[in-house]
This record gives C-alpha cells, sequence and structure tokens, in this order.
C-alpha cells in the first residue's frame, strides 16, 4: 500500500462508516499517513483510564471523519460517550465557544441537580504523558454560583471538573481575561484562549432555577415604563446574568398574586418552567419547560431588536437568500447514507414549515429522503403525471439534491391536493398519506387485509386497536401489532411493501400507552393469510392458533401462539388454559412439514411524533444502526407570526441508534425517564411507525406492465 507521509500533526474524529480495522464511530485518532486512495492511516486514542495512550494504527476513510485541531481532540477525548462526542459537533458553534473559554466566563453545566451557573476556573489536563505520542485529555475545573450572585462558601476541595459535553451554554464575564492556568501553576499562553466577545451566535440556553415564578429576576428600570402587549418580545434577566428571550402570551393578574404578571413563552426550554400552566391553572399552551410567568415589572423589550430610543423595534426579518436550484431531467437517488450527515444536518435544512404544515413536511421527510422502498414512484414518465405528481417529484428531487425545500415549494403542493384545508389547516399524517398515495401517486392501497376470512380490503396505513389491559405498561409495536390483529381477527393478505402502523392514540389530546418500545425489526409471519406457520412450541407446523394465550405470562406474554395438534392438547390442558377457544388454521395439503418456515420481516426506517400539536419525525438514513436524523420543520423562527419565517432543522441523532441497539431483556427494563433527550421524545410521543420491506418494491406490477 503506497502512502505519503504527513509532516504536519493532524487530528480527526470518525463520523460515519462501519468499524474498520481499530477505528469506529466517535473515535478519536491522529494521521501518520494518508494513501493515494484517500485513507488514513493513524494512531486510535481509547476512551476511559487509558483515553491518552495511542493504540496500534488503524486505518479509516477520509471522507468518514473530521478534522480536528489539537485542542479540539483534548476537549473531545474527556468525552467518555462517542455519540455525545458526535452530538457536541453537530453543535458547531457552541463547541467552538467551548474551545475558547478563559478564566471567569460563565458557563452552564449538566448537573445532577440540574442545569446549574458556574465559573470556569482552570483548564485541567488529565492523564500522564509517558511518551512523546500520548494526547492528554482537557477538562474544565469550574465554580458553582450562588443564587445571591456570588461564590459558594462552601469552596469545594477540589472543584469539580466538567467535560466539554457537559457545557451547555457560554456567557461572557465582566471580568477582565486573566488566561487560564494550569493546576499546577504553568500558565497556558496561547492564543485559542480568547474571550468570546458576544453570545448572540452561541445559541445559548439560559437558566432559571426556581419553579414557574419570579426566579430572582432583577428590575430593569431603564426599559420598564415601555408598555407591553401580548405578542411583544421580552427579555428576563437572572440574578445569574443569564438572559432569557420569550414571547409574551398572556397578561393579567394570576390567582394568588397582585399586580400585572406576564406570562412568556421561551425561545427554548428552561427547567422548572411549564407548559402554559401556573398555580395549577392553564393560561396558555406552549411546549414543555418553557413557559415562565413573572411580574410585568421584570421584564424588558427584546434589546435584539431594539432601538437606541428603548422602543421595541421589530425589524421584518429578512428571507434568508434560497441557494439557487437548478432542475434537472434525470430523478435524484436517495440519499447515499455516506453523504447524509454532510447535505442535510443543521438548521435551513429539510423542508421547511409554513402554516400548520408540520404534519405534512415531517411525513415527506420521512418517505421520501433516504427510504428505496418507495424509489419506484419517481421511475414513471413525467409527462403522463398529473401537475401534483410533477410538484411532489420536484420536492423530492430537490430535497435529495440540496437538502433544503423552501416553504413555497411546498405550498404549491399543498394547493394542488384538491381541498383548501390541506393549505391552512392542522391535519394529521393518516389523512395526507391517503391523500398523497391516491391523488398524487395513483397508487393502490399499500396494505390488503382480510377479516375472520372474508374478502380483503384496501389500506394505507394499519391503526392499532385493542385494550390495554391486554399488554404491558411499555409495550413494543411488535406486540401492539400482533394484539391488534388477533383481536380484530386480522391478516395480511400479502407481504406489504410498506407498512405505517399508527398508534393508539388520537391526535395530541389522548394516549393509550404513556410510551412505547419501537420495534426495529417487523417480523409478519404469523400474520399473513393462509401463510406457514411454525409451532410456538416445538417449530413444527402449526395447525391451531389461540388469542386467549396472547397474554399469558408463562408464554411469553405478548407473542403470538399458534400449535402443532399435539402441543395445542398438552398447552390446553392445563387448568388455566382449559377454558381456551384454540382456532383451526388453514393448512395447504401440499405443505412441508420437516423444513423450517421462513420468517418475513420488515425494517424500521422511520418515526412520526406528535408533541403539542407539533409533528417531528426521526429517521433512518443508513444501514448502520446508529445512523440516525431527527427533524423539525419549525425547529425555530425568525420574526414574528405576520412577517417571520420557520428555520427547519435536521440534527444527527446517533444515541437513538446506541439505544435501540441494545438487548431485547435490556430493553425490557430500560427506564425511559433516564433516556438521552430526543430518545425520550421518540419513546414518549410516537404517533405512526414506519416500516420497509426492500424485497418487495413498491409499484412493482406497474412497472412490469410498462414497455
Amino acid at each position: 500500500m503506497e502512502s505519503k507521509a504527513v509532516i504536519k500533526e493532524k487530528f480527526f474524529i470518525v463520523i460515519r462508516g462501519k468499524s474498520r480495522k481499530g477505528f469506529c464511530r466517535g473515535c478519536i485518532g491522529r494521521v501518520e499517513a494518508e494513501t493515494q486512495h484517500g485513507e488514513l492511516m493513524g494512531l486510535l486514542y481509547c476512551g476511559g483510564s487509558s483515553a491518552g495512550s495511542p493504540k496500534s494504527g488503524g486505518i479509516v476513510k477520509k471522507e468518514d471523519t473530521y478534522p480536528l485541531t489539537r485542542h479540539q481532540a483534548q476537549l473531545l477525548l474527556f468525552v467518555s460517550s462517542m455519540s455525545k462526542r458526535l452530538e457536541l459537533l453537530c453543535i458547531p458553534q457552541l463547541f467552538s465557544a467551548i474551545c475558547e473559554l478563559t478564566q471567569d466566563d460563565l458557563v452552564v453545566v449538566k448537573h445532577k441537580k440540574g442545569h446549574l451557573p458556574a465559573l470556569v476556573k482552570n483548564l485541567m489536563q488529565v492523564g500522564r504523558k509517558e511518551n512523546k505520542d500520548d494526547l492528554q485529555m482537557l477538562a474544565f475545573e469550574v465554580e458553582f454560583v450562588d443564587s445571591d450572585h456570588s461564590l459558594s462558601s462552601k469552596k469545594p476541595a477540589p472543584l469539580p471538573l466538567f467535560s466539554a459535553a457537559d457545557i451547555i451554554q457560554v456567557v461572557p464575564s465582566s471580568s477582565v481575561p486573566k488566561g487560564l492556568q494550569w493546576k499546577d501553576g504553568q500558565c497556558l499562553n496561547r492564543k485559542a484562549m480568547t474571550r468570546i466577545n458576544s453570545i448572540s451566535s452561541i445559541g445559548s440556553k439560559g437558566q432559571v432555577r426556581d419553579r414557574h415564578t419570579e426566579q430572582s429576576v432583577p428590575h430593569s428600570p431603564s426599559l420598564s415604563h415601555v408598555p407591553l402587549e401580548v405578542g411583544s418580545m421580552v427579555e428576563v434577566v437572572s440574578c445569574f446574568g443569564i438572559t432569557v428571550y420569550g414571547v409574551v402570551r398572556w397578561l393579567g393578574v394570576p390567582g394568588g398574586k397582585t399586580g400585572e404578571w406576564a406570562g412568556i413563552e421561551l425561545d427554548y426550554e428552561v427547567n422548572g418552567c411549564s407548559d402554559g400552566v401556573y398555580g395549577g391553572q392553564r393560561y396558555f399552551s406552549c411546549k414543555g419547560s418553557r413557559a415562565l410567568f413573572v411580574p410585568v415589572t421584570k421584564c424588558s423589550p427584546d434589546s435584539r431588536f431594539c432601538s437606541s430610543s428603548g422602543r421595541e423595534t421589530p425589524k421584518p426579518p429578512e428571507i434568508p437568500p434560497v441557494p439557487p436550484y437548478e432542475e434537472l431531467e434525470e430523478d435524484a437517488a436517495p440519499i447515499p447514507e455516506s453523504e447524509a450527515l454532510s447535505l442535510l444536518v443543521g438548521k435551513m435544512k429539510g423542508i421547511q414549515g409554513h402554516i400548520n404544515s408540520c404534519y405534512l413536511d415531517a411525513t415527506l421527510f420521512s418517505l421520501f429522503s433516504s427510504s428505496v422502498t418507495l424509489d419506484n414512484i419517481c421511475q414513471r414518465p413525467a409527462d403522463a403525471e398529473q401537475p401534483v405528481t410533477c410538484t411532489l417529484r420536484k420536492i423530492i428531487n430537490r430535497l435529495r439534491r440540496q437538502g433544503f425545500v423552501p416553504a413555497e415549494s411546498v405550498m404549491n403542493f399543498r394547493k394542488q391536493l384538491g381541498c383548501d384545508t390541506f393549505r391552512t389547516d392542522e391535519k394529521d399524517p393518516e389523512e395526507f398519506i391517503t391523500v398523497l398515495f391516491q391523488k398524487a401517486l395513483s397508487l393502490e392501497p399499500l396494505l390488503k387485509l382480510r377479516s375472520k376470512g372474508e374478502t380483503s380490503q384496501g389500506a394505507y396505513t394499519f391503526q392499532i386497536f385493542l385494550d390495554k389491559e391486554q399488554l404491558t405498561q411499555i409495550p413494543t409495536v411488535q406486540q401492539l401489532l400482533d394484539t391488534s390483529c388477533l383481536s380484530c381477527d386480522l391478516k395480511f393478505e400479502e407481504m406489504p411493501s410498506c407498512l405505517m402502523v399508527q398508534m393508539p392514540r388520537f391526535g395530541n389530546k389522548y394516549k393509550m400507552f404513556s410510551h412505547i418500545m419501537p420495534s426495529t425489526e417487523l417480523d409478519v409471519t404469523d400474520l399473513l393469510y393462509n401463510s406457514l406457520r411454525e409451532c410456538f412450541v416445538c417449530g413444527r407446523l402449526a395447525e391451531h392458533e389461540c388469542l386467549q394465550c396472547l397474554p399469558d405470562r408463562k408464554l411469553q406474554p405478548g407473542r403470538i401462539k399458534q400449535y402443532c395438534t399435539t402441543c395445542n392438547t398438552q398447552v390446553h390442558s392445563h387448568p388455566s388454559r382449559q377454558g381456551h377457544s384454540p382456532k383451526a388454521l388453514s393448512v395447504p395439503a401440499e405443505a412441508p412439514t420437516g423444513t423450517p418456515v421462513p420468517r418475513q420481516t420488515m425494517q424500521l426506517f422511520a418515526v412520526l411524533c406528535i408533541q403539542t400539536s407539533h409533528y417531528v419525525s426521526f429517521v433512518k438514513y443508513g444501514s448502520d444502526p446508529h445512523s440516525w436524523l431527527f427533524f423539525d420543520s419549525m425547529a425555530d423562527r425568525c420574526g414574528d407570526d405576520q412577517n417571520g419565517y420557520n428555520i427547519p432543522e435536521i440534527r444527527a441523532c446517533p444515541e437513538l441508534g446506541d439505544f435501540l441497539s441494545q438487548s431485547d431483556e435490556e430493553l425490557a427494563h430500560a427506564n425511559p425517564s433516564q433516556a438521552p433527550e430526543l430518545v425520550r421524545r421518540l419513546l414518549c410521543d410516537s404517533y405512526m411507525f414506519l416500516y420497509q420491506n426492500t424485497a418487495v418494491p413498491l409499484s412493482q406490477s406497474d412497472h412490469q406492465e410498462e414497455p
């Protein structure tokens, strides 16, 4: 293997690709040489106690890495979780600010007691440098700030250490920069340690400690005379000097208080805040942990939109320039796994939301960004299509080529769906999916369902129906599907190519289960009409099926139970099962009896979630278990409701892959409240799970008929 030596010291982190010769996602390495085939040969730095000592060299594709400075590599090396390293890289402005921290800068850190403000005191070298190739880790020694804006009188000895991933906000302090000091007194004299002059570009997340109340907010007399009204943009400064921003959603006197108060919807989540409830009474509705209630005297007009006179002067936001896009005749293929992160991750990525379009945006992104099963719909001759289909193809091609679709493109599509309410009203994904496949794609129902042996009926989605008592507190999608099919005596007449399973909930008002565990693989073998099935006990050809055995705790509750004649007799001889009524299965006379029944499975490729009437989606963009994206078409907003625009955002979500890669036993005992934020959101808010079978392409029969 020919290679060219690399003289300048270079570090990198692996951001994608399968494990190869020592390297995996999240690993940090140092480049030793670069081959002519675009591969890097380097030393690997592991985690744990030996994080700073390199292991033997490995090889990784250059395109699967992200370059790091030595300082960045040292900071990330102290982050033990591979997924948290990658998550931090997905917030480049925050990571850049963390890399430039200096002494007495104010930060907010994740602590077991919550998010706490603290002052950076030292940059600590962790580990010994015993040879020239060792890379010492870097951690931050911080001192917590008390609520009276003074340093804690109980100085911890030693001061606690925090990694770069523990810092969620960086705030510039008003003190004179003194430069960070090593613990042993050696001065760290490096240009990278300069003060951050502005926080506006960091996307800071203020932390307010007391619950739902005034939260120790100082009065701002210079601007308090400006009258406020519902819709005013305001800021509130905590005693820690941390400013939070939001929009006034309610004005009045809450129960038990005197004087006028303001209910503010914050720009981001803050611990201790609510979803619009104060004192047990709801005053407005918003996302959880975003509602702050304070006296109006402690509110000031948002300084980001104030003129020198102090009056609020919101400027009509300029719509960011949309990158030029040229339509090509050929259709774009689904986004390959190797290009998904670089093309999609970031703000102003995905499909831009506009006027209650989140249900449509999340559905389109889930179905068409990376899924290969639905790709055949784009292969028909364009001149034979309706205008709505042509518009849809343009949206799909632009998403796959540019990674961003502006709101006006989607609005044109909404206008062509044949109903005015698609342009303005909130809707649910299943209603849109039916119109999408019927009108825009002219496809027959994806599912053919047979009930009680009668004629089959078509459907585009599958709604779960069952009694809550039939399953455990946190069921899996497999258990929900099996139980629903058996309870309603439903079977799939043929193997689906795409199966969209709608959870037992109705909009954002009611959900049957507080959490639902995803099944990454869905086994539908026992749900196919007249298909061969194995005995649950011995594995021979099954001839009977029993619905009453489904919840039996001695027979794996939640699993479909079918038996051969011998096992059926033995199982139902037990006193607790003698009252069951097993049903005979239709078994072809020529069915082989000695060969195993092949399993028919489908793979999870997307999940639609809903929270307070807002839909988002999780999408798997490749074969790697960690290749997950989180998409929100209205993650942020610039300007007000009349003159602003929504900012869509896509985030890498490898932590979902970490969670789902656990064994069935580990998942069964997992505590959802302890899962990472986005994983917790999926478990709690899942609305529809999307599965595909790549072996059965959609519209296969249509293509076979084409000349």
